[in-house]
């Protein structure tokens, strides 16, 4: 199973999915999916968006986890 770190990002660095939404143009419902591990999919585009605003490596937002 692949975890989704995207919450504790944004709470780490105070943040809001509103914040992100603003700062990268990645659409709302994609974010709160991610935010609520939800999705099944994430495109290229949006991970290295993410990442880049994050400031942080893809390792650091996706996980591969034993559950």
């Amino acid at each position: 199973m692949i975890k989704c770190n995207f919450a504790e990002l944004l709470g780490a660095r105070k943040l809001k999915i509103a914040d992100v939404v603003r700062d990268t143009g990645i659409n709302r419902s994609t974010l709160t999916r991610l935010y609520h591990e939800t999705t099944s999919r994430i495109d290229f585009d949006t991970l290295e968006t993410l990442c880049r605003y994050l400031e942080c490596d893809v390792g650091q937002l996706l996980e591969v986890t034993d559950e």
